[in-house]
């Protein structure tokens, strides 16, 4: 258990936590939490705050482990695996629960997941042959704005929307339509390995 792998670890049970944070019925329980009053025309939740400030930490950690593993080579299969899982639970459950919440539109999480879905289960059929898919740069900016996308969300677009600039929106937006992007550039890139099979028993046949 090296240090990028705990950092990793880590990076799951900050996940949860703030799954927990958005998810708990607070009111329900006679917990009053705290509300803003920002320009006496937005009302800040406060949880929505503390669950961004832990994303955005949770986020730097995705960094920050995977710049340790190269650098002082520290890459190993758990790592990556567990690298993959963690960044599907902190991205994608918390872009879930915005989406039934009303602060993100669902088309935008299921484009994402579906997406993250059949990318996975190329590299998994990749893998399974012995092969390595790499990442693209589409795939990484897509990270990038999501991430980005989702803690501005989660800040309520402060301070954008004190000039009515819906940054999140776009942000999240522009993650969807790169989304689909490197989703195909991943499949026309692999189409021969994923058909591969295919194309030997048809060989065979002739």
């Amino acid at each position: 258990m090296n240090l990028p792998n705990k950092l990793t670890i880590f990076r799951i049970i900050l996940a949860f936590v703030i799954i927990g944070i958005l998810l708990f019925p607070f009111d329900a329980t006679g917990i009053d939490i705290p509300r803003l009053f920002i320009n006496e025309s937005i009302v800040v939740n406060v949880k929505y705050i503390v669950a961004g400030i832990l994303f955005i930490i949770a986020s730097i950690t995705d960094s920050i482990d995977g710049y340790i593993a190269r650098k002082y080579n520290m890459i190993t299969d758990f790592g990556k695996m567990m690298d993959a899982i963690a960044d599907k639970i902190l991205v994608n459950s918390v872009l879930i629960i915005l989406a039934s919440m009303g602060f993100v539109q669902p088309i935008i999480a299921v484009i994402i997941v579906v997406r993250d879905t059949i990318v996975d289960s190329i590299k998994m059929i990749a893998g399974s042959k012995g092969k390595v898919v790499a990442a693209i740069k589409t795939g990484k900016l897509k990270t990038i704005f999501l991430m980005v996308g989702i803690a501005l969300t989660l800040f309520y677009n402060l301070p954008f929307e004190l000039w009515n600039l819906k940054v999140s929106d776009f942000l999240l937006i522009l993650a969807a339509v790169l989304s689909l992007i490197s989703g195909f550039q991943y499949y026309y890139r692999y189409r021969d390995l994923l058909f591969e099979n295919d194309k030997k028993k048809e060989i065979e046949t002739l």
